[in-house]
């Protein structure tokens, strides 16, 4: 895998582990332990360990589940500020491992920040859908994250490219919501 292809399936996973933490992880170790899709370097090849995949595989279950249950799922986002942001490390360290084209350090700050970033941003997003609609929003709300995430990780692992795409798209979007949002509210303010 060449560095640059390497460095946006990275990307992609890290910014999909904002998104959904275990997704990510489950894929990595699955596609390195079944496929040469993924190839890990120690001790990223801890991934591929039949335990750590059913624990992680458990763990996104509880995460899948727990997400749709609005009084559960501000529970797990305040979690979540540190489970994501390690995670999109973890993956992003995992995805960087045999072509190291980035230092380890510097890659686990990227992970963090591109996780954190998004992990931020949906738990900014979901008080005020809970808020809109009472909580019924918030399992539809969970389900189309946890959709975004699996694209996002199938994009990295078979066309990084897209997966990179993907995530400029979706930083771009957020961008332009954020700013949106700040300048209505900075209207009603003063209009107030």
């Amino acid at each position: 895998m060449s560095a640059l292809i390497s460095l946006q399936s990275a990307l992609g996973l890290s910014t999909a582990a904002g998104l959904n933490a275990y997704i990510p992880l489950l894929a990595i170790g699955l596609a390195a332990r079944y496929t040469d899709l993924i190839s890990l370097s120690s001790p990223y090849d801890l991934l591929t360990n039949p335990i750590v995949l059913i624990a992680i595989g458990i763990f996104a279950i509880l995460d899948f589940i727990g997400d749709k249950i609005p009084a559960i799922d501000h529970i797990l986002h305040a979690i979540g500020v540190v489970i994501h942001p390690v995670a999109g490390a973890l993956a992003f360290m995992a995805a960087n491992s045999t072509t190291g084209t980035i230092d380890p350090t510097l890659a686990a700050i990227c992970g963090l920040i591109l996780a954190g970033g998004m992990h931020g941003t949906r738990s900014a997003v979901r008080p005020v859908a809970t808020t809109m609609t009472g909580g019924i929003a918030n399992p539809v709300v969970s389900f189309i994250e946890d959709i975004i995430s699996f694209v996002l990780v199938i994009l990295s692992i078979l066309a990084p490219v897209l997966a990179f795409v993907l995530v400029v798209f979706i930083a771009f979007l957020v961008v332009t919501r954020m700013r949106r949002f700040l300048q209505q509210r900075a209207q009603s303010k003063t209009g107030a």
